[in-house]
């Protein structure tokens, strides 16, 4: 037999956080044989010297700016910054310019995707309040977009009306950014007076009570309507507490690595910096949001990777955008947190491989098995390296984390049964593929 990719003398990741020493073949795209050893010829190998072996993370929302900004990061560059993290595959957002609302401009995205990302891709498409059509058509889609809250871009659902008609038709997953735009828009009024406004006030403008009115809203429609609904980028401890009374089996949440790691104290030395939306919170949310995924009330993590120059960042508050780069780093950062005890690898594996693979139902991928596709990535567990803007390759550049010393950097990343990342180096010519998703119910 003559495999077309052989990882040898890897320490394999299992399910259920057991690791296995031994080899990994591929045939195609596939994952053909996991064994002590593997005798047989290969294409290309991999002598692994007992790097651990994981499933390629599953990364389901960031924020690629093409097209319209694509100063701030492409498909490209984005998903090349995404394998060196260890990211095989993502999905990514539709606030682009323009907005991904309708088929046509989904399959321009498809077709952009097609010939420049080395990451396995898929797209959400936008609600809009007049394309209740397109949204439960358009194809193929991981699910429905929609903006509670104003954020990048000029997407927005903030009338009950509209969102109630979009909840009432169609069986599509729905997922939501959740803050209440009219609380937020009276704080502004109220905390902007000053001309010269601190950066920490982003947080009091868009409170903990911004994102629980409308996360109960949304929790409240779907269960109206019994509309599968998945909750992006939970932020505080009082979303945890009431989706811990109040969420339905068919209900979904994640976290970001932003919200389980920096607060409100990362203002004081990183100013807009760590401007996001919705913002970093008091260091008692950290904690809530960690038991949050501990006990399943957050069902795994995404990034929110979304990028801006440093130089936009340096505008004063608030012309400053929100949004941190981050796809790079968010398994660095849970592996480091796996190591200091604060969580143990079957959690990580969920978190940010089976879970997204599950809640969106993409076709074989998320887990180390055989017949699986062969999306892995081979991590250094014995050292540590400091986050280094120099290091980035998002066209951002620049990193929250720079300073913060980190270990589980992958060495190699591998999409579809080739080698895309080897050691800081990207294989030329080598594009990965449009996911496949399971809407049986559709």
């Amino acid at each position: 037999m003559h495999y077309d990719l052989i990882v040898r003398n890897a320490r394999i990741a299992t399910a259920t956080g057991a690791i296995k020493e031994g080899d990994l073949a591929c045939l195609g795209s596939r994952i053909e044989k996991i064994g002590p050893q593997i005798f047989a010829g290969a294409s290309e190998q991999i002598d692994a010297h007992g790097l651990l072996l994981l499933p390629g993370v599953i990364d389901p929302q960031v924020h690629f700016r093409e097209p319209g900004a694509c100063h701030k990061e492409d498909l490209a560059s984005g998903s090349k910054a995404a394998v060196r993290g260890g990211v095989t595959s993502f999905l990514e957002m539709p606030n682009t310019r323009p907005a991904t609302t309708s088929q046509q401009q989904l399959d321009q995205k498809l077709l952009l995707a097609a010939t420049k990302s080395v990451a396995n891709y898929g797209f959400f498409i936008g609600a809009t309040t007049n394309n209740l059509k397109e949204i439960n058509t358009a194809t193929p889609i991981c699910g429905i977009k929609i903006f509670m809250g104003a954020s990048t871009g000029d997407l927005l659902i903030d009338q009950h009306a509209d969102l109630e008609r979009i909840f009432a038709n169609g069986q599509r997953l729905i997922a939501v950014h959740a803050e209440d735009e009219q609380r937020i828009q009276t704080r502004k009024a109220h905390y902007l007076r000053d001309p010269n406004p601190d950066i920490s006030l982003h947080s009091v403008i868009r409170d903990p009570k911004c994102a629980l009115l409308a996360t109960t809203l949304a929790v409240e429609l779907s269960e109206k309507y019994q509309r599968r609904l998945h909750i992006l980028h939970l932020s505080t401890a009082l979303e945890v507490d009431y989706l811990r009374r109040h969420k339905p089996a068919w209900v979904t949440a994640e976290v970001i690595p932003n919200h389980l790691l920096l607060n409100t104290a990362d203002y004081a030395q990183l100013g807009s910096l760590v401007q996001m939306n919705p913002p970093i919170r008091e260091p008692s949310d950290n904690g809530a949001l960690w038991q949050g995924l501990h006990d399943g009330v957050i069902d795994f993590i995404a990034t929110d990777h979304a990028p801006h120059t440093l130089h936009e960042k340096q505008q004063p508050y608030p012309n400053s955008p929100s949004g941190m780069p981050g796809v790079e780093t968010s398994l660095p950062l849970l592996l480091t947190e796996m190591q200091a005890g604060h969580c143990k690898l079957q959690e990580v594996l969920k978190w940010l491989s089976a879970g997204p693979a599950i809640a969106y139902n993409i076709i074989n991928k998320g887990r180390i098995e055989e017949g699986f596709d062969a999306d892995l990535t081979l991590v250094d567990m014995e050292h540590f390296h400091p986050v280094r803007n120099e290091d980035v390759v998002s066209r951002a550049g620049w990193s929250p984390y720079v300073g913060h010393s980190l270990t589980g950097w992958p060495q190699y990343t591998i999409v579809n049964g080739r080698i895309i990342y080897e050691k800081g180096r990207i294989h030329p010519g080598r594009l990965g593929k449009a996911l496949c998703f399971n809407h049986a119910e559709e």
